[in-house]
């Protein structure tokens, strides 16, 4: 068994997560210590295959880098970085044009950006849209840098989305969105909850699914 850190607190099981090559054991805070070392000892085979992803996707994570002439996606599509004369990145509905001789963490960075912005405008706009279907409407949207959510909702009423949802299809944006508003009624994962979502797309299940491919691929990019 790989070396592993463990977590006490006020929970009533004992969990295994694997995050950047690292194992993590969460347990009860009075827990035997042979109790955890026999929940592990059954999870060994398990812990080995998901390490074993886990340190592939790292090594894929730090050979990662943009250069002009790659493709980015955005919406569902893959649009190609290009270079042009000024100082300002942006996105034209053809192509990421970025300034000219930009290194690989410079275009990441500037790609970005431009990313944070297409964000902020879509998803805005689609909060709106869903928000006068549902009768619900957030005190606020923002667009973060939120690596292991999607989307949030505060008890106050504001909407977070992570800006790496803007790469998923347009089906699989709104999914997220109507996922969050459901959230303004129902702070929770309820059958309620999810009766909102499927009330306003039937085939949320589908584009859960292809969220999932999104995660997968984003799991070995360096974003």
């Amino acid at each position: 068994m790989p070396p592993y850190t463990l977590i006490r607190s006020k929970r009533k099981t004992i969990s295994i997560s694997i995050r950047d090559g690292l194992v993590t054991v969460r347990a009860p805070l009075f827990c035997a210590q042979s109790e955890i070392e026999r929940f592990i000892l059954l999870k060994r085979e398990w812990v080995e295959q998901k390490l074993s992803i886990s340190r592939q996707q790292m090594s894929e994570k730090q050979a990662f880098a943009l250069n002009y002439g790659d493709t980015l996606l955005f919406r569902g599509n893959l649009y190609t970085i290009a270079s042009r004369e000024g100082a300002r990145a942006g996105f034209n509905g053809e192509c990421f044009h970025l300034p000219p001789d930009l290194c690989a963490e410079q275009i990441k960075n500037a790609c970005i950006k431009v990313y944070h912005k297409l964000a902020k405008a879509h998803l805005s706009e689609r909060v709106s849209f869903f928000g006068e279907q549902m009768n619900l409407f957030p005190s606020s949207v923002k667009v973060n840098n939120a690596k292991a959510r999607w989307g949030s909702c505060s008890s106050q009423g504001s909407i977070n989305f992570s800006w790496r949802i803007i790469m998923a299809s347009d089906d699989v944006i709104d999914y997220v969105v109507v996922h969050e508003l459901a959230h303004l009624r129902h702070m929770n994962h309820s059958s309620e909850f999810w009766e909102t979502v499927e009330r306003f797309l039937p085939d949320y299940r589908k584009r859960n699914r292809e969220l999932k491919g999104l995660q997968r691929r984003l799991a070995k990019e360096d974003w």
